[in-house]
């Protein structure tokens, strides 16, 4: 097979060369096309239960993404300047388009709920234009401070902040609309501190930056790694293939997740820069070898068909392994995972290929001439810097081996404990550093009120009431005395309250049905089934009874009471406050009313006010389903999981009223599932992988023995990567969570190297010492540098201003230098243990 290969790139080098670029030019015409996405909620397939269950809760209740603006004054924002901006910002926000008008709220769009006199309610505007004075300012605070919804969601409780909710039809648009509000904001020339946040800003202002830092990682990691190659072997015309084939490599393959319509995820932007490091490795060991074998007046052709014959099979199942560990991504319950592991692992094999065409083709095309020239040039390879280091470290590796291994057992329990540390924790906004505008805004908003991140408890009554209804229809249907025309219409509203499972419409039919009839029978008969169907369609009103409100209110103040949340809304604190107000006014009337007749009476008032909407936020109109919404002074998953935990502790020691059931939605529960989910996921991917890569290294070196040998750097290094993130408490995150495909691909690549070269060495030279002398020359220099190589490449992510891409860059250094370190000691110190086993043969 090698030969063939090499047979078309040297003697058909123009028809290789042609070839990529057509190819690549191909796909880079694909690129224009990108499509960015950093929701979330796309980390959950379409047709998962919480997702689809989200997605109902958010229609069923006419909930949209919000973005909050925050205005702080650290004296009062109860003063006449504050007000009237907040009213102007109002003013501005409704007028954007994409924004909900009817659902957003501020001091200045909402009114204030008092008595007139007893029995009567009056609703008012809250603050329809700014007070002129201070005493104006200070009857704003004390009519919005007697509103439990209002209080510490649009004022804070020490009234120095106050928040406009801003409701947008599209998430995809946050960030624009966001951008005008800071320009708004800025033109008012305004002395007090504003800010926006919401996980809707920030993950479409992480899509924006994301896009920026696709166009500058990618571009500085490749001169890093040209520099770098420039730096071994001290000639730009001898490293031009193997950037050719890492930009080629890149291009191509982000071209075709374009081209196939994949839209680029946060986890899908890193695919350029984890390729373009990765796709050298193989260019590396074969111009490393043949700046080694060259000599002067040599064919170079004879030269690479002696590097290709030893390195070709090391090659070809270290870009096997590599694939493997990150095809093993696709086993992940996560979209995004699976298609940044089928992308980068099929861009892997591309770089292969790549490489033992294109390489071989353009150093073959060198002349004798230019090639003397070149290695004329070249640094001589004894006299590299990282030689003398090298071979310092192989005199270490085979001396003292016992003591080598018992380092590594202590250094693997060590890690195995640091393992059991670790926090599975993410947070959207803290994808940016602590110092970004938007961490910032999210600090200060969550000191000031009860929380800017939302969840949601939706309580649904499973009662089946209309089967009740169905029997009764059936009943009536089957007197004798009925006409056949009626009976039928009876029939047909029964197989449609069956589908459609509403009550108030079948009573509606029936009144309609009673006014077109004359017979007097019939119109007896029908009676007496609307008087059957509203008891029933009063008691499937279950949100209506006091005792519901009364549990969903004991609910609100244990979850008050834990300090996990801070602050709940309800249906409950609506009817509560309406009540308040028709009573005394008093907080002791802030109470529910003791029937279902009197909560329906404070609704019907309620309904009354200037955004009657509202209600239907809280509960559906056949009175069948209620959300509770919580609020949350933090996004971080672990906190979500506690409150969850928190609910289902309450659920069991306080079991819901009889057929109701309760479900979470909002997108601070959405991102537990998921985490969740990729969790278990990568532990699957990670064992499949793990074991996928022992049967081909034992297929490879055709023994269990070797086989083994070649698993243990990459545990090791695994281990003691996942035991560090616990040790410094680093939160086990989507970024890092990928990172084990990348150490399961790289770290067996270069046990592969090694051990090819010391069973190649070994059989030439049946002497132990001389094996292990000549295994710190080029085999040695050949996987330093490669993982310098790509360790460096990495380096450009350090300095974004992304979280995930500064994790990516630091850790992946880290793997790099670890997994070559523990590869060149570790194996030498056991084979030189157990040689005598290993090459009995």
């Amino acid at each position: 097979m090698v030969n063939t290969v090499l047979n078309i790139a040297i003697h058909y080098r123009k028809w290789v060369y042609w070839g990529l670029l057509l190819l690549t030019l191909i796909f880079v015409a694909q690129l224009p096309k990108i499509q960015i996405d950093t929701d979330p909620e796309n980390m959950l397939n379409a047709a998962n239960p919480e997702r689809v269950f989200h997605n109902q809760a958010k229609a069923t209740f006419a909930m949209h993404d919000t973005i909050v603006v925050g205005v702080v004054n650290q004296q009062s924002i109860y003063n006449p300047q504050t007000l009237s901006a907040l009213v102007d910002v109002t003013e501005y926000a409704m007028s954007i388009e994409g924004v909900v008008q009817a659902d957003l709220m501020s001091l200045a769009n909402v009114d204030n709920i008092s008595q007139a006199q007893p029995g009567t309610i009056r609703f008012e505007w809250m603050m329809k234009s700014a007070p002129s004075d201070l005493a104006g300012a200070q009857r704003i605070r004390e009519q919005a401070e007697r509103l439990p919804l209002l209080r510490n969601t649009l004022v804070s409780g020490d009234g120095k902040a106050a928040a406009l909710y801003v409701p947008i039809v599209d998430k995809n648009q946050s960030y624009a609309i966001a951008r005008d509000l800071k320009a708004h904001i800025a033109s008012l020339g305004s002395q007090d501190e504003w800010h926006i946040t919401g996980l809707p800003v920030a993950e479409d202002r992480f899509g924006y930056e994301m896009f920026v830092q696709m166009g500058i990682s990618a571009p500085l990691a490749g001169l890093t790694i040209f520099l770098l190659l420039w730096v071994f072997f001290r000639n730009i015309p001898f490293v031009l293939p193997a950037m050719i084939v890492a930009m080629a490599t890149v291009l191509i393959t982000m071209g075709a997740l374009i081209g196939m319509g994949f839209t680029v995820h946060i986890m899908s932007s890193m695919i350029a820069i984890f390729l373009m490091p990765i796709a050298v490795v193989d260019s590396v060991h074969i111009l490393s070898e043949f700046a080694d074998r060259h000599k002067p007046g040599q064919q170079a052709s004879h030269t690479i068909r002696q590097v290709m014959g030893h390195l070709f099979t090391p090659m070809l199942f270290t870009s096997v392994t590599s694939t493997v560990g990150f095809l093993s991504l696709m086993l992940t319950p996560i979209p995004p995972v699976q298609i940044f592991g089928a992308f980068v692992g099929s861009g892997i094999m591309l770089a292969f290929v790549l490489t033992v065409i294109f390489v071989p083709a353009y150093l073959s095309g060198l002349n004798d001439h230019t090639l003397s020239r070149l290695l004329e040039k070249l640094p001589k390879e004894q006299d590299s810097k990282l030689t003398p280091a090298l071979r310092k470290l192989g005199k270490l590796a085979g001396s003292h081996a016992k003591l080598w291994l018992l380092g590594f057992a202590a250094l693997f329990a060590l890690s195995v404990y640091g393992i059991s540390l670790i926090n599975i924790n993410d947070n959207p906004v803290r994808w940016f550093k602590a110092d970004h505008e938007l961490r910032i805004a999210d600090s200060v908003l969550n000191q000031h009120f009860a929380g800017t991140y939302d969840a949601f408890l939706v309580l649904t009554d499973t009662n089946n009431l209309s089967h009740e209804a169905i029997q009764a229809i059936a009943g009536i249907a089957g007197e004798k005395q009925m006409s056949d025309a009626t009976r039928t219409w009876l029939r047909q509203q029964a197989g449609i309250l069956e589908q459609d499972d509403d009550l108030s419409a079948l009573l509606m039919a029936i009144d309609d049905k009673s006014f077109e009839l004359s017979n007097d029978t019939d119109i007896a008969l029908l009676a007496t089934l609307q008087a059957d169907v509203e008891s029933l369609s009063s008691q499937a009103k279950r949100f209506l009874s006091p005792s519901v409100l009364d549990y969903i209110s004991q609910l609100q103040v244990h979850l008050q009471s834990s300090g996990l949340v801070g602050k709940s809304n309800s249906l409950a604190d609506v009817v509560k406050t309406v009540n308040r107000e028709l009573r005394s006014g008093t907080e002791t009337d802030f109470v529910l009313p003791s029937s279902a007749n009197g909560v329906a009476q404070t609704l019907l008032q309620y309904q009354s006010s200037h955004r009657p909407g509202d209600l239907w936020h809280f509960v559906t109109p056949n009175y069948r389903q209620s959300l509770v919404w919580l609020q949350l002074t933090s996004g971080d998953n672990q906190d979500m999981t506690a409150v969850v935990e928190l609910v289902e502790r309450y659920i069991q020691d306080h079991p819901l009223p009889d057929g109701l059931q309760l479900n979470w939605a909002g997108k601070a529960y959405l991102n537990v599932v998921w985490q969740q989910e990729m969790v278990a996921g990568m532990l699957d991917s990670l064992l499949g992988a793990f074991v996928i890569v022992l049967v081909m290294m034992v297929l490879l070196f055709r023994s269990l023995a070797f086989g083994i040998l070649a698993m243990l750097p990459l545990t090791l290094t695994i281990s003691l990567i996942y035991g560090l993130i616990g040790w410094l408490g680093k939160d086990y995150d989507m970024p890092i969570a990928v990172l084990s495909s990348l150490t399961l691909g790289l770290s067996v690549d270069f046990a592969i190297h090694f051990i090819e070269r010391l069973r190649a060495t070994w059989a030439e030279h049946k002497d132990w010492q001389q094996t292990l002398a000549l295994m710190f020359e080029e085999p040695a220099r050949a996987i330093s540098r490669n993982a310098i190589v790509i360790a460096m490449g990495f380096t450009p992510l350090l300095f974004a201003p992304l979280v995930p891409y500064v994790t990516v860059g630091v850790f992946l250094a880290s793997i790099m230098a670890i997994s070559a370190l523990v590869t060149l000691v570790m194996l030498p110190s056991l084979a030189t243990l157990v040689r005598s086993w290993l090459f009995k043969s």
